[in-house]
């Protein structure tokens, strides 16, 4: 049993406990091909306690699925801690976490873009703000109106620089970039297209 997993069962939080045992196993494997009774262990309880609180092991991966999605959305908040509101490199510095994030963490990729991350992100008790994407909606927000561009729709443009991050990242993830440039630098790749996007929007205003 891990540390985390345990520090959370012994006050109680059983829930909690076996959510971090599940995903620990992932990251661990690099797979979701696990069984209920494999968190149960990690976690140290019963084999039959995981169903107190988990209907099958899709309820577990959806809850699992929470986690991620809040873990990015944690990242971005410290990401733009340090960056100066309305600045070009608050929407940088986010670009990178979610380039490092999601690659980091492949082996959520699909629980997070697949059926139970729609699920996941649809339940009524999921934080829609605590996710990423409304970091990067609040810090487009903040340079448009930095830059006097009270006509561009925010969300429509986080939107485009999301598909531009996720699709740099998951290019990246499917061992394909290299063969079109060997010499490719996914920090630069994504910078160099962010300022030219928000460049040619200033530009245009």
């Amino acid at each position: 049993m891990t540390a985390q997993a345990s520090r959370s069962y012994h006050h109680g939080d059983l829930r909690n406990a076996l959510i971090v045992a599940a995903a620990e196993i992932i990251e661990d494997s690099g797979s979701v091909n696990f069984a209920m009774a494999d968190a149960a262990r990690r976690a140290g309880v019963s084999t039959a306690a995981p169903y107190r609180h988990f209907r099958d092991k899709d309820a577990l991966l959806e809850a699992v699925t929470q986690l991620a999605f809040l873990g990015l959305g944690e990242a971005a908040r410290e990401a733009v801690a340090g960056q100066s509101r309305g600045s070009i490199e608050a929407i940088i510095a986010l670009g990178r976490t979610y380039i490092d994030y999601v690659t980091g963490k492949a082996a959520f990729y699909d629980l997070m873009w697949g059926d139970l991350g729609t699920r996941a992100t649809a339940a009524e008790n999921f934080d829609e703000n605590a996710s990423g994407f409304f970091q990067l909606v609040r810090a487009v927000e903040a340079y448009l109106d930095a830059q006097g561009l009270e006509g561009t729709d925010a969300h429509t443009l986080s939107l485009q620089l999301w598909a531009l991050v996720h699709g740099i990242s998951a290019i990246a993830m499917s061992g394909k970039l290299e063969h079109f440039q060997p010499d490719a630098n996914l920090h630069g790749l994504m910078e160099s297209a962010t300022r030219r996007m928000l460049g040619g929007l200033a530009s245009a205003g």
